[in-house]
């Protein structure tokens, strides 16, 4: 009997092979016992790596695979730098981590550009050290991307950090954990601010932002105050902005709600509800329900902002705290001059050019302002087993 190979060597005018009839009689054609596995050049019949002339490579096993890297953006003027660079590279080599990626801002480049730069190395995981803005930044930069965010805290605010229950006395913890934490899908605000001449410009926030008092307070902020003595800075400000303090018209409309108009001081758009010195402006935000959280100042004079301050300051970060306070919560009577709203977006159009703020940093004026939520879209590192309840 003519062997396979035989065969397929015929001519034209021998006998075809029948595949159909081969398979007889259960469909599955099989190779003769006296037919050997195909081989080449002295290599069994199992897969095998090659090179890039076809010829045999030996298969390490994946120790060729380049080691995870990390990358680090930092603010110099608000860290120690030569300190927290050494710290990164030690525990990088100590994870089995390839040498790490250093990107420095600058008063150009708040971050977000050297953060894309890293993401175009392939990097595995991205800390950024520096103030609210910086944060801010590198995360617009880092939304969508799958790559984890590490926030070493730095500066006067921290604000996401603290928002977050980051450990805040230290680098070294949050450092670790980038290499062996936990990660959590955290959403990200997004603001598109049309100005008086038409132009559109969006940017991310991942705490809060607000068009109004807020933002002129930020405005009125002395920076080498600011510098000196932190957040605190934030008190000087208010008080340069309160003294003109008018209320403006606006026009708002939640997604799926109806239009409304008002007079306000001030209109905050949210991620997170905590500010600093234990204060809570929205104890029930989250930064993982895929939702807004919309805080409108309509004071009524002296009296009104009185009623404010107890709003923010006694009954949110006090009597929230204890069944009892919440239960004299629900016998006062209501007033106005704080309204609470939740949603995936707000629309907000002014009749003139008016101050926003995001993260803290101001941005300009603008005549309309269009928020978002995209949810889910920034991983960020906390500590093996950190609590995220709440969050």
């Amino acid at each position: 009997m003519a062997s396979v190979r035989d065969q397929e060597r015929s001519g034209p005018g021998d006998e075809a092979l029948d595949p159909a009839g081969a398979a007889e009689p259960d469909g599955v054609i099989r190779e003769p016992d006296d037919v050997e596995p195909d081989s080449a050049g002295g290599e069994g019949g199992e897969a095998r790596r090659v090179g890039p002339e076809g010829e045999p490579r030996p298969m390490e096993g994946g120790q060729e695979r380049p080691a995870p890297k990390a990358a680090l953006v930092y603010n110099p003027i608000k860290v120690d730098a030569d300190a927290l660079r050494a710290t990164v590279q030690r525990l990088s080599e100590a994870a089995g981590w390839s040498e790490p990626l250093f990107y420095e801002t600058t008063v150009d480049d708040l971050g977000d550009d050297v953060t894309r730069q890293a993401l175009e190395e392939s990097v595995d995981a991205v800390l950024v050290a520096g103030g609210d803005g910086t944060v801010r930044a590198v995360s617009e930069a880092m939304t969508g991307s799958g790559v984890p965010l590490t926030i070493v805290p730095s500066g006067t605010g921290n604000l996401l950090a603290r928002n977050l229950r980051l450990p805040l006395d230290g680098g070294d913890a949050m450092v670790r954990a980038t290499f062996d934490g936990d990660r959590l899908p955290m959403d990200v605000g997004w603001a598109a601010l049309r100005r008086s001449d038409g132009t559109v410009a969006e940017h991310a926030f991942v705490v809060m932002g607000g068009i109004g008092l807020d933002a002129a307070m930020i405005a009125n902020t002395s920076p080498q105050l600011k510098k000196t003595v932190g957040w605190v800075a934030y008190v000087d400000g208010a008080a340069r902005s309160l003294a003109s303090a008018k209320p403006f018209r606006v026009m708002y409309q939640l997604d799926g709600s109806r239009l409304h108009s008002a007079r306000v001081q001030s209109v905050l758009f949210a991620n997170c509800g905590s500010l600093p010195a234990g204060l809570e402006l929205i104890p029930e935000a989250s930064v993982a329900d895929g939702a807004l959280d919309i805080v409108i100042f309509q004071p009524k004079g002296p009296l009104g902002w009185i009623f404010v301050w107890r709003r923010v300051a006694w009954d949110n970060s006090v009597l929230r705290r204890f069944r009892a306070g919440r239960r004299v919560l629900t016998l006062r009577t209501k007033d106005n001059a704080v309204k609470y709203s939740r949603g995936t977006g707000i629309e907000i159009a002014t009749a003139q050019a008016t101050p926003v703020q995001l993260d803290g940093d101001e941005f300009g004026e603008a005549v309309h302002v269009r928020t978002r939520v995209d949810a889910g879209s920034l991983l960020i590192t906390v500590p093996k087993g950190h609590n995220t309840a709440g969050l």
